[in-house]
C-alpha cells in the first residue's frame, strides 16, 4: 500500500468546492477561441448517451460552460476539429485523440478477457476487417445488420465482432451518425505517431490519474478512480507518482489529493447559471457531488414513473458556483416546458429563471411553461420573473 505523505495543504470545503469548479471550466471565462475541442481536451472526456431532451449530453455539456453554442458546430468539434474518437472511459464518451495511447491498458484487458456475453459466429469477425478496409467507415448496419430481432440486446454477429474490434483498438468510433456509430479503421482514423505509441500499463494509468486529477482540480481517491473508472487498486499503485499532491480538505472524511497547478492561484471569476446534463462531469460521481455541494443527483429516466421525485431528466440549475435548483424539461413546438421545478429556497428563482430562458434561446424556444413547482409558494414569483423577461 502506498504510503501517503503528510498533507502540506489544507483546503476549506469552499476551497475545494470553488477548485473543482473552476477545473471543470464552470468558473473564470472559458477560453471561447478554442470553444468546443477546448471544453473537451480540458474535461479529458465527454459522456455520451441516447437519452435526448433539451439536445443530448454530449451537447450540453459544452452548452453549460460555454453558453448558445451551435449545436452543428459540436459535433464538427467533436468529429471534424478535434479529431476525436470515442471509447470506454468513465462510460461511453468522447475523447481526444492524442488520450489513445493511454487506453492501451484497456485494449489489452479486453483483448486478455476470458468471458463474452455475446458469441462471435467464426469468421465474422475478419470478414468485418475486412469490409471495413475496402468501404470504411460503416456504421454496423451498413457493415450487415446491427440486430438479430427488434430486441435492444439481441445483436447481430456483425455487431459483436464490430464492437469486439472496437474494445481491442483494431477499429475505432469515428463519429455518430444518427446516433449510430460509425466504425473505421484505426490505422486511418488514429495518427500513426499515436497509433504506435504502446505504453506500457502503468504509464498508461499515470497519465489518466493525472488527467483526472486535472479535471477534477481536487478529489479522493475514489473521485479519481471514478473519472475514467479505474480500479481502486490501479490508482493507488500509481497516484504517488502521478505528479498530483496530496491535501486535506475541511470536512471530507477521506484522504485527498489535488492538481499542483490548480492549487498554484485561488480560483475566482465569473460563475456560469446554467442547467447542467444529468451526465455532465461535474456531478458524475454522487458522493463527491454531495461532499462538494450538499445536493443529491440521481437520474431519474430509468426509474419507474410514478416512483420519480425530480423528474424523467431533471437537470441540475447551477449558479453562483451552487447548485439551486432542479429542472425537468422538455419541448412543445417552440417551448420550452418545464414539467417539474425544484427550487433551494427563494433565492434561487431568479438564477432558475436565467437557466431556463437561456436554455429556451439555444433550443429555439420562444416561450417557457411551467408546469409543477415543488415549492408551490414560490411558483408565482418564480412565474413573474419569466414573464417580465419573455415580455
Amino acid at each position: 500500500m502506498t504510503t501517503l505523505p503528510r498533507p502540506a495543504t489544507t483546503l476549506t470545503a469552499d476551497d475545494a468546492r470553488r477548485i473543482a469548479l473552476r477545473a471543470q471550466g464552470l468558473l473564470g471565462a472559458p477560453d471561447r477561441r478554442a470553444g468546443v475541442s477546448g471544453v473537451l481536451r480540458h474535461l479529458g472526456a465527454v459522456q455520451l448517451d441516447t437519452i435526448s431532451v433539451l439536445a443530448r449530453s454530449h451537447e450540453l455539456v459544452p452548452y453549460a460552460r460555454l453558453g448558445a453554442v451551435g449545436r452543428q458546430a459540436v459535433e464538427s468539434a467533436y468529429w471534424q476539429d478535434t479529431r476525436a474518437f470515442e471509447y470506454w472511459s468513465h462510460a461511453a464518451c468522447v475523447l481526444p485523440v492524442e488520450e489513445w495511447p493511454h487506453f492501451a491498458f484497456r485494449r489489452r484487458a479486453y483483448r486478455s478477457r476470458p468471458h463474452w456475453n455475446h458469441q462471435l459466429p467464426e469468421g465474422t469477425y475478419e470478414q468485418v476487417i475486412k469490409q471495413l478496409q475496402a468501404e470504411g467507415p460503416l456504421t454496423a448496419t451498413e457493415l450487415g445488420g446491427a440486430k438479430r430481432t427488434s430486441e435492444w440486446w439481441d445483436w447481430s454477429g456483425t455487431k459483436v465482432a464490430v464492437e469486439r474490434a472496437l474494445m481491442y483498438g483494431e477499429v475505432v468510433c469515428v463519429e455518430r451518425r444518427g446516433w449510430k456509430r460509425v466504425y473505421d479503421l484505426a490505422e486511418r482514423a488514429i495518427p500513426d505517431a499515436l497509433l504506435h505509441d504502446e505504453l506500457d500499463d502503468a504509464e498508461c494509468l499515470r497519465r489518466l490519474v493525472r488527467l483526472a486529477g486535472e479535471s477534477l482540480g481536487v478529489g479522493t481517491r475514489a473521485d479519481i478512480a471514478d473519472y475514467h473508472r479505474l480500479k481502486a487498486e490501479q490508482v493507488e499503485a500509481v497516484i504517488a507518482d502521478s505528479g498530483l499532491v496530496p491535501v486535506e480538505v475541511e470536512g471530507w472524511s477521506k484522504p485527498a489529493w489535488a492538481d499542483p497547478v490548480a492549487l498554484a492561484t485561488p480560483p475566482r471569476g465569473r460563475h456560469r447559471t446554467t442547467l447542467l446534463s444529468p451526465f455532465d462531469s461535474l456531478i458524475w460521481e454522487r458522493a463527491r457531488t454531495e461532499r462538494l455541494f450538499g445536493f443529491t443527483h440521481r437520474l431519474e429516466a430509468y426509474v419507474p414513473k410514478q416512483k420519480r421525485v425530480h423528474g424523467y431528466f431533471a437537470m441540475p440549475v447551477l449558479s453562483g458556483g451552487r447548485l439551486v435548483g432542479r429542472v425537468d424539461p422538455a419541448r412543445e413546438g417552440r417551448t420550452l416546458v418545464a414539467r417539474q421545478v425544484t427550487l433551494d429556497g427563494p433565492k434561487a428563482v431568479a438564477a432558475v429563471a436565467d437557466a431556463l430562458i437561456e436554455a429556451a434561446s439555444w433550443v429555439d424556444c420562444t416561450d417557457v411553461r411551467v408546469e409543477r413547482v415543488t415549492e408551490p409558494e414560490l411558483r408565482a414569483p418564480l412565474a413573474a420573473v419569466l414573464a417580465r423577461a419573455l415580455a
